[in-house]
Formats: structure tokens, C-alpha cells, sequence
């Protein structure tokens, strides 16, 4: 680390100095803040959050103002390391060599892996927000292996929000907490999305909201909740499979949402017994149609009482229970079958009836 400091206070303005401010977002997190970035001669001076940007209207994190350290940090790395000749893995040897060099390496390389078997190749990205290339680069190269740092970290958020309201991050979408009454927070990265949450919740509490904050340690955001619940380390699953076992128990969940969208309805095999325990049960000789959404799969439809395969369309799957069928059938025909050998068979949702018997939603024999 540079002993000189990046910037002089008491250094004389330059003359004839071009001062140019440009606006853009910013990278620091995936919060996408809009920022101003001031700039002399071409040069980065400082950065301040944009006013008129309508997601932080103006607020900055100290994260998002260090964001000119990506550009001019003296740790920056400029150039390729390789590892020192006779050093062992691990121990940080490195020299740095020039960038014609490590291409020339990377292509011998990539170039004897792509030319015997592609998937030896595993490729995972740091932080660079950009796994829409790098993905695309390695299925073009013709492996299945590849990561990145979201896929540890915020993917499984971003799936859920596209599953439910449509959009995967915060700058497509967050919670409406404009209209909401009641928020819980269950668990969160408090350096993401902090400008535009903060002041979404002070209005959302000056207005009368509740705010309930799931969180092992009561630090920033729980330290304003209504209701901290600080749950064990590890156990944010097993906390919400029991929210979500009530909810299905007390039938309040929508129903037309699960059979239009998701695989609620479709039948798991439950014989330990067979080679496909676990799986979907599928019509192997019916027409799968769309093979990114294969339309063979069983469900039972709880409108006429019988077993089902293909669409959904003009049905009503059952979301809950247990449907029985002989041992000696590896299909549907049949249900509910009578005493004797059985294989068990029940849609993901769940092996019980609804305590809300106004869900019909149990199959007959469960």
C-alpha cells in the first residue's frame, strides 16, 4: 500500500482545469442506486447519489461513494500473477507477467480441454455482475460448469421473487410498502439495497406499519423492528416449512396460483421399494409436448375424482394428500385402489388433509 495519499486537500486547484459531472448507477451492490460522478480532466474525483434518480433520490452509502477505489485503489490488481516456479499451491508466491503472455496460456490451455472434453472446464466469477457473458461464454464453450458469486449468495431470493411477483432484483421490483401494513424481514444482506429500505421503512413505520425483523443477530434492521424473532443460526428453514405448514394446514394459500403455476398438484412416488422413489410420476408413453415443461406427469383431479395426466387446463388438481394404487401398476388407473399391496403416492404439497375443509382439496383414501 502507497504511503503518498490518493488525494492532496491542501494541494492548489489546477488551472485550466475541465470539471464534467456524468451520471450513471452504481455497481457496488446490486441495489443499482443512480449516482453523480464528478470528474476532472478525465479523472474520477468523488461521487455523491443522484437526486433525481427515482430508486434513492439522492441517498448514498458509504459503499457506493468508495465505489472510485474500483478505479484508483493502490491495491489494484494491473496486471496477471503467476505462480512462482517450485511454489506449492497455497502458499501465495505469485510474479506478475504481461497479458499476452497469460492469453497465450489461457488458449493453449482452454484449447486442449474444448478439443477432448469441454466439461472438464469449470469456470466461476467473482463479484463482476456480469454472469449473463461469462454463461453465455460457457456454453459456447461447451461446458455445464459454471458459477458465480450470486449463486451462493442472492440467487435463491431472486428465484423466489420471480416466481411469485415477477421480477428478480430490487431495481425490478422490491416490496410495496406503500401499501403494506404489516413487512418481515427475514434475514437480509444489510449492505444490499440499504438506501432505498431505509427510507421506504421510516415511511412505512411514520405511517403506521408493522415491521417484524427474523434475524439471529439484532443489529441494524432489527434494531427498529416492532418484533425481533432471533432465531438460531441455520434455522431460517425449518422456521418457514412451519409457516408454511400452517398455511396449508389452515387452507390460506392460492390455489389457482399453485395449479397454474407451479408443481403442486403433480404426484410423487413414495415406495422406498422402487428405483424412481423421490421422482415425479410420469405416463412414459404419453406426449410430453413442450420438453422444457414436459406435460406427462400425474396429478389427480380433485373435480371429477380421478388420475390425470398431461395439462392442467379446465381441471382442479389436487395441492394435498395421499392417493394409493397396486403395487403391480406403474401408472394412475385406478385410484383409490383397495386393501392389499399399495404404493404410495402423494403431490408435493403435503400428506394431509386441510384442516379448511372448504379447500376440497383431499383426495379420496388419504
Amino acid at each position: 500500500m502507497s504511503a503518498i495519499p490518493i488525494h492532496d486537500p491542501t494541494r492548489p486547484a489546477l488551472a485550466n482545469a475541465v470539471n464534467e459531472m456524468r451520471t450513471t448507477t452504481c455497481y457496488m451492490c446490486a441495489c443499482r442506486c443512480g449516482i453523480r460522478v464528478h470528474l476532472r480532466n478525465g479523472e474520477v474525483r468523488y461521487i455523491e447519489g443522484n437526486p433525481d434518480h427515482p430508486l434513492n433520490q439522492g441517498v448514498i452509502c458509504a459503499k457506493g461513494s468508495s465505489g472510485i477505489m474500483k478505479q484508483y485503489s493502490p491495491a489494484r490488481l494491473t496486471k496477471p500473477l503467476l505462480r512462482k516456479p517450485g511454489s506449492e499451491r497455497g502458499d501465495g508466491q505469485f510474479e506478475a507477467i504481461e497479458w499476452e503472455t497469460a492469453f497465450t496460456m489461457l488458449a493453449e490451455r482452454l484449447q486442449k480441454i474444448r478439443s477432448t472434453d469441454p466439461k472438464q472446464f469449470a469456470l466461476f466469477t467473482g463479484r463482476d455482475q456480469m454472469q449473463a457473458l461469462t454463461g453465455l461464454f460457457a456454453r459456447q464453450f461447451g461446458t455445464p460448469n459454471y458459477a458465480a458469486h450470486g449463486g451462493f449468495c442472492s440467487v435463491n431470493m431472486a428465484a423466489g421473487m420471480i416466481y411469485t411477483i415477477g421480477g428478480s432484483f430490487w431495481e425490478f421490483g422490491g416490496p410495496d410498502l406503500e401499501r403494506a401494513k404489516l413487512f418481515v424481514m427475514i434475514g437480509t444482506a444489510e449492505d444490499h439495497h440499504s438506501n432505498p429500505m431505509k427510507a421506504a421503512l421510516s415511511k412505512f413505520k411514520r405511517n403506521g406499519g408493522r415491521f417484524v425483523s427474523i434475524n439471529p443477530v439484532r443489529t441494524g434492521y432489527s434494531a427498529i423492528a416492532d418484533e425481533w424473532v432471533p432465531i438460531k443460526p441455520g434455522t431460517d428453514g425449518a422456521l418457514l416449512l412451519a409457516l408454511i405448514h400452517e398455511l396449508i394446514q389452515l387452507g390460506l394459500y392460492d390455489r389457482e396460483f399453485l395449479a397454474r403455476y407451479t408443481n403442486a398438484g403433480q404426484l410423487v412416488n413414495q415406495d422406498t421399494a422402487s428405483d424412481d422413489f423421490g421422482m415425479f410420476l410420469r405416463d412414459a408413453d404419453a406426449d410430453i409436448g413442450n420438453p422444457l415443461r414436459p406435460a406427462n406427469f400425474y396429478w389427480w383431479d380433485r373435480l371429477d375424482r380421478t388420475c390425470r395426466c398431461g395439462p392442467y387446463r379446465g381441471c382442479g388438481p389436487c395441492a394435498a394428500g395421499a392417493l394409493h394404487a397396486a403395487a403391480r401398476h406403474t401408472g394412475c388407473a385406478g385410484f383409490p385402489a383397495a386393501a392389499g399391496a399399495r404404493q404410495a403416492l402423494h403431490p408435493r404439497m403435503g400428506r394431509r388433509r386441510y384442516r379448511n375443509s372448504r379447500s376440497h382439496d383431499s383426495p379420496p383414501g388419504a
